[in-house]
């Protein structure tokens, strides 16, 4: 690797592998930039605001399952980014569901994680990459707004089909046995419905209603919550209906969301919006926490549908990712 590009890589993504990666290699001493085609970093830790209600409208908690992970939940805590916010949730019937593992949740909403993660980062978000190639050895990127980066490394943390069209979107063609893992990964999409009312849910305390069945996956109250102050709820479709109706009017799909969690809602509605996310859960991930596509120059996929889903999967296959270009393992 010549001097001009060593310890020097370009990621796709500010959700958490994106960020966590970015963290590891910068505290190595690389120089890295994050690109985001999005309004801000997070990814699905999503947090919206509108009518004076803020709404959780993508990952709902994460939980804390590994020691590495318990240890970096731990210090977001400390550091006032995240919270515990239960213990277990009420099921479809609205029946207290405890099991005694901690659920956290972001302090003001869960992009205040990934917003704590992208201090001291070259973040760059609204930066949509539409062409990578590689030229030399060196990875060359440009974005729709015309900005172009260079790189000795490049790691992807898009969802994987989104991540093939970007790495394809120029002359450079990955390499055969690469592509082929990747698609053997699969999403499943989710309709979240984003709800203020005019008083309070009949969503019980914690605040959320783990159903994991179909129509229905989950119903929150974001007040409840502790993130807003207006009463306000999240609802999410199931995988197969989101599936069925996912290019369905806006309208009819808000309709059909209201009526499904029916008493749970609790008030009179005032204001919608609806969020439709294409690669919500992963279907069928790639066995392992990362993938090296290629050496030099290193080209690395990860994110949540590597080895472990959900918000610890995605932090670990990140750290994992920027572990590999630093030799480790």
């Amino acid at each position: 690797m010549s001097a001009e590009r060593t310890n020097t890589c370009l990621v796709i993504g500010a959700g958490m592998s994106g960020l966590l990666a970015a963290n590891k290699l910068q505290e190595a001493g690389w120089a890295v930039t994050i690109l985001d085609k999005g309004r801000g970093v997070g990814g699905r830790m999503a947090t919206r605001r509108f009518d004076g209600a803020s709404f959780d409208h993508g990952a709902q908690f994460f939980t804390a399952r590994s020691d590495e992970f318990k240890g970096m939940v731990a210090d977001w805590q400390e550091a006032g980014a995240a919270r515990e916010w239960s213990r277990g949730f009420a099921d479809a019937e609205g029946n207290p569901n405890e099991d005694g593992h901690p659920r956290y949740r972001g302090a003001e909403g869960m992009t205040s994680v990934p917003k704590h993660l992208a201090r001291g980062l070259d973040v760059r978000t609204g930066e949509k990459v539409v062409r990578v190639d590689e030229d030399g050895g060196t990875w060359r990127l440009e974005t729709e707004s015309g900005t172009q980066a260079t790189a000795g490394a490049l790691i992807v943390t898009a969802p994987v089909p989104q991540a093939l069209e970007i790495v394809g979107s120029g002359e450079y063609e990955l390499p055969g046995p690469a592509l082929e893992q990747l698609e053997g990964v699969s999403y499943d999409p989710c309709l979240a419905l984003m709800a203020l009312l005019d008083g309070p849910s009949g969503v019980p305390e914690p605040g959320g209603v783990q159903i994991k069945g179909e129509p229905l996956d989950w119903i929150g109250d974001n007040g409840l919550k502790g993130i807003s102050r207006a009463p306000a709820v999240t609802i999410h479709a199931g995988p197969q209906w989101s599936r069925e109706h996912y290019e369905d009017d806006e309208a009819e799909i808000t309709a059909a969301l209201l009526g499904f969690a029916g008493e749970f809602v609790g008030s009179n509605v005032v204001s919608t919006q609806l969020a439709r996310w294409r690669y919500s859960w992963v279907s069928e991930p790639h066995p392992e926490p990362f993938l090296l596509a290629q050496s030099d120059p290193a080209l690395v996929f990860c994110g949540d549908s590597f080895a472990q889903p959900k918000v610890e999967g995605a932090s670990l296959s990140g750290l994992a990712a920027a572990g590999a270009l630093l030799g480790e393992g």
